[in-house]
């Protein structure tokens, strides 16, 4: 029986090839044929490759498909055969086909005629995210969206989920999970939706960070190092813990970088470990192989034939027996503009100078350093590259360069010409790039490239103020204007602008009660040769509460408005102040370039009628004709975020002497107003570490007389307390308004002895609000450090301590009884509206008799630094 079946399934295996000889059929990614068309798998043909069509596709392109499969018309193939398993393998390989086969559509004698049959991957249509919030969304949409359109392939989807992970790792979520299902979109043929389900899951924290083998230097001063990788604290709040390897990766290097500074050359991070703790928390184990600590020993010279061995040791400043700190050696050979030893060879026009420190020795912790210099030639300047100022005219760039054709090249004055730039307040700062490029002639171009940014301010208000009627306040500054394209209105958008020049218009009225309106305009580049500056300014300032009162007496009858209007008194006078003024400036280049001197010719005429604004003048006629003169130093690096430079301002004001010139006094002794008046402001900045900067400045001022039978006079004098601008909107007398964070606007003045007589009598609070004093000084200190350096929006937040007062006498002048004050704050300049500034400050020397003791905690600045 067994041999009967055995037989039987031969006969059976020999029938079923015969038949499978006469009708092959290909399936799926096989080679197929039609039913008329007979094939022997046994016995393969040789045929010619007559015509190869495409079908099945829709987006792809059929020649491309027809090249890529490696088949050609007019080929010698055998069918079956290898050529056609090949072409199928090929086509598969390219990742957008799903399924392939190929078909013999005609046999003629030894010609035969294919058709490349396939189905092709659908298209990515759209996401659908789950397990995130819509903010989330948007963001991970933002980074994935470049994907739409493209065909879904494995790799396709490796990539979305690889990049969504990458987003949540780069936070601190490292055991991110990411799965993504692809589903038919019913609507559009061969596409496809993808649904993306993402698991945050919780974010990795470091519960510790072990230190091992650090013996010579403190722990807390190498975990200080670790900038992104943090412990976990309550209070952390700028540098929150998490774990991103990435981020640990880099502060491993700057631990290195440490050790490298403090000597520790041979200093190396020998192996690390994540541990894992309570919940998805870690324990970092970081081993650190010190080394030994290195010392300099002998440092020699090679090569300097142009400037003494002797000058270049003053310019290194380093000593036998300094810690041997590699990065400080080469920031003292190239990196400390105008004191490197770069600069000494460079400030020359020797531009392709260059130094070599090089360890010729090493004997137990001294090294020796032999400094190889190559001296080269000197350079001149050939041609100036100016790229990027679409809106400034070449000119006023061109201008403001210390950098010239035919000069000698010089390292200080690239330097200095990029800070001249930043000056300008036209160009971000952080983009302005000088850049060398030496010729095979000996000679150099240099390129500077800039990018424009937003300049002109503008301020905008209004509104309907009950009995004042209609409130409001227009201002605009345009820093960047043009007054020779006026007439071309081609050139007004919205005004003529790109000629450096500057135009200031601003209006605020309040009904028919108050109005101020001023017009200035400055032309930095007088003729256009020379940088001597040009300014006019006029202005009008007009309060008058009659109408005040008249309106309240019309609204609810004569009795309120003699109660609540002044009823005649202090509140039912006027002010009005008239004035301009002239002004000529002058650079100068002694002491250094970095001085400038002002002089200006102004005029004021005060009418004052029954007006608290100024104590001391209530009524009357005033005339103001005083000359100022100005010397400052300017030399900061940046004027919207300072790292490092300082700025020193010496003003001196005079009116004439007129009661020397008079042979008998006068009744009318604010007439003509007479007195001197001199101010000093200085600023320093310096980097401590890192971004974060050091601010301190100091700020003093007294007014003086001629004789002393005259009286000080009561404009101009100095107003402490607030932001220092609170006051500016409601009069203009010539005072100056400094502020104090944490106290009340111009409340910080101690009264003398006739002041507080005074004060016996009257309103105490509104006349000390405005008292002003004769002399005052005010000292700060800050730390800054910044948020975002984005040109349209500058955002650093600050510390601060300052401290200051005013007196109404010389007698009662005593420089150490300062009113203190502490805090932080925020700074954001955007363009359209100059400098914000939000502080929070706590005064620790209250003043008696005031509501709120004269403290104030939050102050509000806008369009200006606080002076």
């Amino acid at each position: 029986m067994r041999i009967q079946k055995l037989l039987s399934f031969i006969i059976f295996l020999f029938i079923s090839s015969n038949l499978f000889a006469q009708f092959p059929l290909g399936v799926g990614r096989k080679f197929d044929q039609t039913k008329e068309t007979i094939v022997s798998y046994e016995r393969p043909k040789e045929y010619i490759i007559s015509k190869i069509t495409v079908s099945g596709v829709k987006f792809l392109d059929p020649n491309t498909l027809v090249s890529v499969s490696g088949l050609n018309v007019n080929d010698k193939i055998s069918i079956p055969g290898e050529r056609i398993s090949t072409a199928i393998r090929r086509l598969m390989e390219q990742g957008i086909i799903e399924d392939v086969a190929i078909n013999i559509t005609k046999i003629e004698v030894d010609k035969v005629e294919l058709d490349i049959h396939l189905r092709e991957r659908p298209r990515l249509n759209k996401f659908v995210f789950k397990g995130l919030r819509k903010g989330e969304i948007d963001a991970v949409s933002e980074k994935v969206k470049a994907n739409k359109g493209k065909v879904i392939t494995d790799a396709l989807i490796k990539n979305i989920q690889l990049t969504i992970k990458r987003i949540y790792v780069e936070k601190g979520f490292l055991n991110t999970t990411v799965q993504i299902k692809q589903i038919s979109d019913t609507i559009r043929a061969n596409n496809a939706a993808l649904i993306v389900n993402v698991d945050k899951k919780s974010k990795v924290k470091i519960d510790d960070i072990q230190l091992v083998g650090v013996n010579e230097l403190p722990d807390w001063k190498v975990l200080s190092k670790l900038k992104s990788t943090k412990i976990k604290a309550p209070l952390r709040i700028f540098t929150p813990s998490k774990y991103i390897p990435k981020k640990f990766e880099e502060d491993k290097q700057k631990v290195v970088e440490y050790y490298n500074k403090q000597g520790y050359r041979d200093a190396q991070v020998t192996s690390d470990s994540a541990i894992s703790t309570t919940g998805d928390n870690i324990r970092i184990v970081l081993n650190i192989n010190e080394g030994t600590r290195f010392y300099y020993r002998n440092i020699t010279w090679t090569g300097n034939y142009l400037r003494k061995t002797k000058d270049l040791e003053t310019i290194l400043a380093i000593k036998k027996g300094d810690i041997y700190n590699p990065e400080e050696l080469n920031k003292k050979i190239n990196g400390i503009p105008q004191g490197d030893v770069s600069s000494a060879y460079m400030d020359d026009g020797y531009l392709f100078f260059s130094c070599d420190p090089v360890e010729v020795a090493v004997d137990g912790d001294s090294i020796d350093i032999e400094m190889r210099i190559r001296e080269g030639k000197q350079a001149t300047i050939n041609r100036i590259i100016l790229n990027g100022n679409t809106k400034t005219s070449d000119h006023v760039v061109m201008r403001e360069l210390l950098t010239r054709p035919g000069q000698k090249f010089s390292k200080t004055d690239l330097i200095e010409t990029q800070q001249t730039l930043s000056r300008l307040g036209y160009f971000d700062p952080q983009k302005i790039e000088p850049k060398p490029i030496p010729q095979a002639d000996g000679t150099v171009d240099i390129e500077y490239n800039v990018e424009e940014k937003p300049s002109d301010n503008i301020e905008l208000s209004g509104g309907w103020g009950g009995l004042q009627g209609f409130v409001g306040t227009f201002g605009v500054v345009f820093n960047n204007f043009s007054a020779k394209n006026i007439s071309n209105l081609k050139k007004w958008k919205p005004l003529p602008a790109g000629d450096g020049q500057r135009l200031a218009l601003r209006l605020q009225a309040s009904g028919r009660f108050y109005q101020t309106y001023s017009l200035s305009f400055t032309e930095p580049w007088l003729g256009g040769r020379k940088p001597n500056s040009f300014a006019v300014s006029i202005f009008h300032t007009s309060s008058d509460n009659r109408g005040y009162q008249r309106a309240l007496e019309k609204q609810y009858g004569a009795a309120y408005a003699s109660i609540y209007g002044g009823g005649g008194g202090i509140y039912s006078g006027y002010f009005k102040n008239t004035g301009g003024s002239i002004t000529y400036g002058k650079r100068l280049n002694w002491p250094d370039r970095n001085f400038s001197f002002n002089a200006s010719l102004s005029y004021q005429r005060y009418n004052v009628d029954n007006s608290y604004f100024i104590p001391g003048f209530q009524k009357g006629v005033a005339n103001d004709l005083s000359m100022a003169f100005v010397v400052s130093r300017y030399s900061l690096d940046n004027p919207q975020f300072t790292r490092s430079g300082s700025q020193f301002t010496l003003n001196a004001t005079f009116n004439p002497p007129y009661s020397l010139l008079r042979s008998s006094p006068v009744t009318d002794k604010f007439k003509w107003v007479e007195g001197h008046k001199w101010m000093f402001d200085g600023d320093w900045y310096a980097p401590v570490v890192g971004k974060l900067i050091f601010h301190a400045k100091a700020n003093m001022g007294f007014l003086g007389k001629y004789s002393k039978s005259s009286d000080f006079s009561p404009f101009g004098r100095f107003i402490l307390g607030g932001a220092g601008m609170g006051l500016q909107n409601s009069m203009n007398v010539g005072a100056d308004l400094i502020g104090l964070r944490g106290y009340d606007e111009g409340i910080v003045h101690e009264l003398s002895l006739e002041e507080s007589e005074k004060l016996r009598t009257s309103d105490g609070s509104v006349t000390l609000s405005r008292m002003g004093g004769i002399i005052y000084s005010k000292y700060a200190a800050e730390l800054r450090y910044p948020v975002s350096l984005n040109p349209q929006a500058t955002i650093f937040v600050l510390g601060f301590a300052e401290a200051g007062n005013s007196w109404g006498s010389y007698k009662d002048f005593n420089p150490f009884k300062l009113r203190r004050t502490a805090g932080v704050g925020a700074r954001i300049f955007m363009p359209a509206f100059g400098m914000i500034g939000l502080d929070l400050g706590k005064g620790f020397d209250p003043i008696p008799g005031l509501s709120n003791r004269g403290l104030k905690t939050f102050t509000f600045s806008i369009g200006q630094q606080i002076r």
